[in-house]
Formats: structure tokens, C-alpha cells, sequence
């Protein structure tokens, strides 16, 4: 698999990662059995980063990475901290980060976390210098690598950029997010950050399975956060309107080549963004796995085809949504 660096660590990892989300919860039960089964699937196909947060699952999706990392060298994780807490800037602070951090370096088993993202933090918190001067001295303690910052909007992700240490930005961007083109790619290039590019088939919108009868289970985001219940809307669906995302979906279908699914064709797209370090779809079986490996593989997308894409966000996706990231 391609190689890109991965920001500010300086280490190298494979174009296509795996996300963990969906091992620990919200997204339907997963058993240990099948979730141990799609890291080392993951692993045997060449990826080589994984994400991870304290939160998926009480820990859970981090102790099922732990037990991959007892079995392989190489692997970068990522995990990340700070929404064990009520969403307030002071709880951001030094006791808290350290507590956190004892917790995940032992779900991990490791002393030292490759690398810590704050995990969609509260806006002001990206502009507290206090804040990164403390994930500087645990940097300097050893407890971690490296920091990134997790982000819901364009304007946080350009704040922490602007930081002198801040390894990696993780955003939303995929085939119907496209505002992260327009200045964090550009941004991050030029600093050297790494971009990790999160909820890249929409939620699975991008899949192209789903169609107006697709129900999920009650303990899946996707039917309880449809609306933002729970966490912001932007992580299910990449909020966009369901019926809106199908639309979108049936107008990229005639551009996919034959050897290529559209969730390839959307991972593809991601992978061929000038700045993007690294792409995490997440997988529930082994064979999700091996198509998600798969589109490293897949020649770069074609100007029409790229074209295809900006064409239907501007017309479908756009009014709905840009203003709001």
C-alpha cells in the first residue's frame, strides 16, 4: 500500500487506515470475535494507522487495539481524549489530560501513545495556548509521541493548524464534504500537518447499499443522532439529509469504472486530495476490510470524474450544508 507522512510525527503509514468507532459502540453490537477479526484483517491487508478514542465503548475499541498491538510491530494508533466530560473549556486541563492519558496508555498497553487527538473540543478551547502548553510538557514527560486536534469545522481545523506543534487535523471530508478543500488542505500542506480524513463514505451513505427502506438498529448513531440527539449532526450522514445523500449517490453511480464499488470510488476521491495524509473508514467484517484496502490500489480518479463530484455537491449538497462546517 502507498505510504504518506503523516504530518508532524515524521513516521509513515498507509494511505488507507482503519477506524475504530464502530468496535466499541453506535454503530450496532459488534462481538469481540468479529471486531478482533477486522483489526487483523486490517492489519494482513497493509494498514498500518489505526483510530481510536477513550469514549467508543468505555475503552473498549482501544483494549480491542491493544490486543492487535501485543501481536504486531509497525502500527501506528491514534486515539483521543476529552468527551468523558461535560463540553466545557475549563475541564480541559491539566489533571484531566493526564487522567485521561493514564487510562488510554493502559486500554493500549503501551507507556507511550503515538498519537493524542483532543476529541472535538469546545471552539475556544483551539485558541488556549494554555492548553497546548500542557500537551507539550506530556509530549516532553513521554506519555505521548505526538498531539493532533479532532475537528467538526473549518475554522477550528485552520486555529490548530496555526499551532507550531500540533501533528495532525482530523476532519470530515469526503465526496459530500468538500469545504475542507478550499483552505485547511492548502493550510496544512504548507505547516506540514497531517490531514486524517474521517467519515469518508458519509456515514455509509457513500456505500451506495442504502436506499429510502434502509432502517438501522436503535443502538446505531445513525437512527438515534439522525437529527443531532446525541453529538453533532455532522458525524451522522456527514449531516447531510438522507434522501439528499441517496440523490447524490444514484448521480455518482454512472461514474464509477468497472473494476471499482462506490465506496472505492468515494475513498478513491479522498485519497486523490492534494494534502491528505491518511483516509479511516471503518469496517465491521473482513470483507469491508479488503474492499476499503482495495482502492489504495485503484488508479488516481479521472478530471471528469473529479469533476462529477464538485458538479454534484455544488447542486445537491452545498445549499444544504457548507455554511454550517
Amino acid at each position: 500500500m502507498e505510504t504518506r507522512k503523516l504530518g508532524r510525527t515524521g513516521r509513515d503509514v498507509g494511505v488507507v487506515g482503519l477506524g475504530a468507532w464502530q468496535l466499541g459502540a453506535d454503530w450496532g453490537s459488534v462481538d469481540e470475535s468479529d471486531a478482533l477479526a477486522v483489526l487483523r484483517a486490517a492489519v494482513e491487508d497493509g494498514v498500518t494507522f489505526i483510530d481510536t478514542a477513550d469514549v467508543y465503548g468505555d475503552g473498549r475499541s482501544e483494549r480491542l487495539v491493544g490486543q492487535i498491538l501485543k501481536e504486531h510491530e509497525g502500527l501506528t494508533v491514534a486515539t483521543k481524549m476529552g468527551r468523558r466530560v461535560e463540553q466545557l473549556p475549563e475541564n480541559y486541563n491539566p489533571a484531566n489530560f493526564r487522567a485521561w492519558n493514564d487510562r488510554s496508555r493502559q486500554n493500549l498497553g503501551v507507556d507511550t501513545l503515538d498519537l493524542v487527538q483532543l476529541h472535538c473540543p469546545p471552539t475556544p478551547v483551539y485558541s488556549t495556548a494554555a492548553v497546548f502548553d500542557d500537551l507539550d510538557a506530556m509530549v516532553d514527560e513521554g506519555r505521548i509521541a505526538a498531539y493532533g486536534v479532532s475537528v467538526e469545522t473549518t475554522a477550528e481545523a485552520l486555529t490548530a493548524i496555526a499551532r507550531p506543534n500540533v501533528a495532525s487535523v482530523q476532519i470530515i471530508l469526503n465526496a459530500l464534504r468538500l469545504k475542507p478543500l478550499d483552505e485547511v488542505l492548502p493550510a496544512a500542506q504548507e505547516a506540514g500537518v497531517a490531514i486524517i480524513a474521517r467519515v469518508p463514505l458519509a456515514s455509509g451513505l457513500l456505500s451506495g447499499k442504502y436506499d429510502e427502506h434502509t432502517v438501522f438498529a436503535a443502538d446505531d448513531h445513525r437512527t438515534y443522532n439522525r437529527h443531532g440527539e446525541a453529538f453533532d449532526i455532522g458525524e451522522t450522514f456527514s449531516g447531510v439529509d438522507f434522501g439528499t445523500g441517496l440523490e447524490a449517490v444514484r448521480r455518482l453511480l454512472p461514474q464509477l469504472s468497472a473494476d471499482a464499488t462506490m465506496a472505492q470510488f468515494a475513498l478513491r476521491w479522498i485519497i486523490d486530495q492534494p494534502g491528505v495524509s491518511v483516509v479511516i473508514p471503518g469496517a465491521r467484517n473482513p470483507h469491508q476490510v479488503a474492499g476499503n484496502t482495495a482502492a489504495a490500489a485503484l488508479p488516481p480518479l479521472t478530471a471528469a470524474q473529479l469533476q462529477a463530484v464538485r458538479d454534484t455537491y455544488d447542486e445537491l449538497i452545498r445549499p444544504q450544508i457548507h455554511d454550517r462546517w
